[in-house]
């Protein structure tokens, strides 16, 4: 893998990065929030295996951690998706504002 390369998989990288940190702060629902969560992630996960190759072509410790984040986000999505459906059956909406304007 040459430079040219790293730097085109660092250009996809950072701007799946930012559209995820722009869906996080500019939606207001869960699931589009979670989604951009897991969009963020992907981009690291990308960075990770990108710069195993570039750096470390012969070891496989970048892989190990793209494995770890993949299982963490895994969990990650079980556990807020499990949260959404609490607040849906409680309040009948997952929109942020809604949920947080509601008494228990």
């Amino acid at each position: 893998m040459n430079n040219t390369e790293l730097n085109r998989i660092l250009i996809v990288s950072a701007l799946l990065f930012f559209i995820g940190v722009y869906g996080f702060l500019t939606r207001r629902n869960m699931i589009t929030m979670l989604m951009a969560v897991e969009i963020m992630l992907n981009s690291v996960t990308i960075n990770f295996v990108a710069f195993n190759k570039y750096l470390y072509a012969d070891k496989m410790d970048g892989l190990f951690f793209t494995i770890f984040i993949i299982t963490i986000a895994a969990a990650e999505a079980a556990v807020a998706i499990a949260i959404i459906i609490n607040l849906y059956r409680n309040f009948n909406s997952i929109d942020i504002n809604d949920s947080a304007t509601m008494k228990y």
